[in-house]
């Protein structure tokens, strides 16, 4: 049982600027409106295994998800940059990725979030079909703000 979106936006900056916002995760309660507050657990600079929890507040309800990056390469002139966001939480993976591609003196943000139910249960699958569409549409809409709300801080840079 797996949902997943997929979102994509032109950045008027390159892709070191937009990985530079991406990749900073202390800064990120103040470029994202969505995020109440980052709690680093990991030192030095962002890569594989740099762990954080983070606190966002959805419908009224605060929530807080341990994330770590899974994969992470930054852009270079030969390739594109992408990076792995991975948290499990209430019996859910979760997948965030971003492919930042250079097009045109700016950069092509793609942004994929996936949320699959490790061991789904008949009430797990109920609940995925009743509520799932609805849970997909707020994330979607959630993650269209957070990929404006980089775009406008990269533009900014």
């Amino acid at each position: 049982m797996d949902h997943k979106t997929t979102l994509a936006r032109h950045v008027n900056a390159s892709p070191d600027k937009v990985w530079a916002v991406i990749s900073d995760i202390p800064g990120s309660a103040a470029t994202l409106s969505g995020v109440d507050s980052v709690q680093m657990l990991s030192e030095g600079g962002y890569g594989e295994g740099t762990r954080w929890k983070e606190t966002r507040t959805m419908m009224g309800r605060a929530e807080t998800v341990e994330m770590w990056v899974s994969q992470a390469e930054p852009p270079s002139a030969a390739r594109a940059g992408t990076t792995t966001v991975k948290a499990l939480q209430g019996g859910a993976d979760y997948t965030t990725r971003f492919i930042l591609a250079e097009r045109d003196g700016g950069t092509d943000l793609t942004l994929t979030f996936g949320a699959e139910v490790v061991k789904p249960t008949l009430l797990s699958k109920v609940m995925m079909a009743l509520f799932g569409r609805i849970g997909m549409s707020m994330t979607r809409k959630m993650l269209a703000r957070d990929l404006s709300e980089i775009a406008a801080k990269a533009e900014s840079l």
